[in-house]
């Protein structure tokens, strides 16, 4: 499962996954896998290493007091990494194992300030984002990215959102925000993320010596984290499996399924992705297995629950 969950995440960085956050964020917590990104072999180090953050699924287990926490969007989008230097934009990478990312300056130049008023050497990270609107956004951001003509990615509706800034200059985030904004930046404390696609909300420590006191673990920053809602799955059997041809022509597997109430539909079939999935799940006829109803909507297979 963990060499399954590991192509899953590879997929999904590159910005063509085959199951949903939901799924994966099911799937990770069932598994206890917590790797974030993938490993790129011909990238470059970011400056600072870009830490994920710790997920939690309801407040009551938040992993510090949430006075003098500031909360904002969790933009679904592809995290990067800006490296100014003397004012200058010098380096852009996308986010790749957090550690190393692949050069997208060129793009970015035209996403972001050329030259801001902040000396020394300064990493802002962010999330490069597309409107809700255009069929699914997380990815067209991702693939706008690795992109390989400039002409096509100066068309694409992409934006960049600040989020951090190290080192900052104010002893506040939320005024390290207002200086990035003051410098012509967009930054996820002024941003309206009505129509972006969001997966959670971020809880953050204010004050910057604060939050740098908490530390960090091998993964994420104790100072922060993702408040993100888990739907929990409903048992029912494996009864067959047969393909269907969808409106593209692609042919994918469906299951079918003992009739289950979820929430207020009757659910008898669930969309299975591909053989892959069903490989990296261990599906067969007769297994028992748990189905969500993904985005209230599609019924989705989590994983089997009788092995």
């Amino acid at each position: 499962m963990i060499e399954f969950l590991e192509r899953l995440s590879k997929a999904y960085y590159e910005g063509r996954p085959f199951i949903t956050d939901t799924e994966f964020d099911a799937l990770s917590a069932r598994y206890n896998y917590n790797k974030i990104g993938h490993t790129i072999t011909d990238g470059i180090k970011h400056y600072i290493p870009m830490s994920s953050l710790q997920k939690v699924f309801d407040l009551e287990d938040a992993p510090f007091s949430l006075n003098g926490a500031i909360a904002s969007p969790k933009l679904d989008g592809a995290a990067v990494s800006l490296l100014y230097v003397g004012g200058k934009l010098e380096l852009a990478l996308t986010r790749g194992d957090g550690k190393v990312g692949r050069d997208i300056t060129a793009k970015m130049r035209r996403l972001v300030p050329n030259e801001i008023p902040l000396d020394g050497v300064r990493q802002i990270t962010g999330e490069v984002v597309s409107p809700s609107s255009i069929p699914n956004s997380r990815n067209y951001a991702s693939g706008a990215l690795n992109t390989k003509s400039m002409t096509e990615f100066a068309q694409k509706e992409v934006q960049f959102v600040a989020y951090d800034v190290q080192p900052g200059s104010c002893t506040l985030w939320h005024n390290n925000m207002d200086v990035l904004n003051n410098a012509g930046f967009q930054v996820i404390t002024k941003f309206d993320a009505t129509n972006y696609p969001t997966d959670g909300v971020v809880y953050r420590i204010d004050c910057v010596d604060f939050y740098e006191k908490q530390g960090y673990t091998s993964h994420h920053p104790r100072g922060a984290f993702a408040l993100k809602e888990q739907k929990d799955g409903v048992p029912t059997k494996l009864l067959d499996v047969v393909w269907q041809v969808g409106k593209s022509g692609v042919v994918s597997p469906v299951a079918i399924l003992d009739p289950v109430l979820i929430g207020d539909a009757t659910i008898a079939k669930a969309t299975l992705h591909n053989i892959e999935y069903i490989r990296g799940l261990g599906l067969e006829i007769g297994c028992t297995v748990e189905v969500i109803r993904s985005g209230e909507i599609i019924p989705r297979i989590l994983r089997r629950i009788d092995q």
